[in-house]
C-alpha cells in the first residue's frame, strides 16, 4: 500500500521563539504559531485526507485541528490520532534549555561545539548519543531509543484500518524529527543545515509493504 504523507511542522511556540530545546516538554503556540498553522491549513485545504496523526503535545494537536478545520476536500473529517510515538526527540535534562548551550554541552567534549559540527564530524546519530552522554540523568533519548519509538509511529500509520492504497495522510511533526527523517531517508540533495520552518510542509511517499529503510521516498522538503 502506497500512502502519501504530508508532514507539517507545528506552529511556532514560545520555546521556539526563545531558541530553547522543546522535546517532550510543551509550550503554547504564539500568535505567529497560530498564523503558521493557518498558513499550512490554507496550503492543504484542497488535499483530501483519509487519516491524521500527531504527537500528544498541545502544539501538535492545535496545529492539526487548525489544518483539519480549514480542509474543504476531505469527504469527512478524519479522526485525529494523537500518540506519543509522534513526539519530538526527548532531550532529558536539557529540555527547555537554550539550544546553542545544550548542543555545546553535548558536542564540546568531542571537539564539536554546535549541532551542525557534530553532524559533520560524527554523523546525525552522535547528536543524540552525545546529548544522552552529557545528560547527568541520562534521560535524553539515545539514537537507538529514538528510532525505536519513531519507527513505531510509521507502524501505527501502516496499521491504520481505514487507509487504502493511494490515500493522503496528514502528520503533524516536529523540527528536529523532520530533520532527522531527512537525514535518514534523503541525506543528500536537500539543504539540511537548518531545521524546517514552523508550518512548513514536507511530503513523503510511504510504501507500507517494504522494510522501513526502503519504504520512504522524499517528494519535497520544507515548503
Amino acid at each position: 500500500m502506497m500512502l502519501h504523507l504530508f508532514l507539517v511542522r507545528h506552529g511556532q511556540t514560545e520555546f521556539n521563539r526563545y531558541n530553547r530545546l522543546q522535546g517532550w516538554s510543551n509550550s503554547p503556540l504564539t500568535e505567529k504559531g497560530l498564523a503558521d498553522a493557518r498558513r499550512a491549513g490554507q496550503k492543504l485545504a484542497g488535499v483530501p485526507f483519509a487519516a491524521a496523526f500527531c504527537s500528544d503535545t498541545t502544539r501538535a494537536q492545535v496545529t492539526a485541528s487548525t489544518i483539519l478545520d480549514m480542509n474543504t476536500a476531505s469527504p469527512s473529517r478524519p479522526e485525529l490520532v494523537s500518540d506519543m510515538h509522534f513526539r519530538e526527540q526527548h532531550y532529558g535534562y536539557f529540555e527547555g534549555q537554550d539550544m546553542n548551550l545544550a548542543w555545546w554541552a553535548a558536542g564540546a567534549p568531542h571537539g564539536t561545539p554546535t549541532y551542525n559540527k557534530i553532524v559533520e564530524q560524527y554523523g546525525p546519530a552522535a547528536t543524540r548519543d552525545f546529548l544522552k552522554e552529557a545528560d547527568p540523568f541520562h534521560d535524553a533519548e539515545s539514537n537507538d531509543e529514538y528510532w525505536h519509538r519513531v519507527d513505531g509511529a510509521f507502524a501505527l500509520i501502516a496499521a491504520h484500518p481505514g487507509l487504502k492504497d493511494g490515500d493522503n495522510v496528514l502528520q503533524i511533526s516536529h523540527g528536529n524529527t523532520l530533520l532527522s527523517l531527512m537525514q535518514r531517508f534523503a541525506p543528500t540533495g536537500y539543504d539540511l543545515s537548518e531545521r524546517p520552518g514552523n508550518g512548513s510542509v514536507t511530503r513523503f511517499d510511504f510504501d507500507t509493504a517494504r522494510p522501513l529503510d526502503e519504504a520512504v521516498t522524499v517528494v519535497s522538503y520544507n515548503e
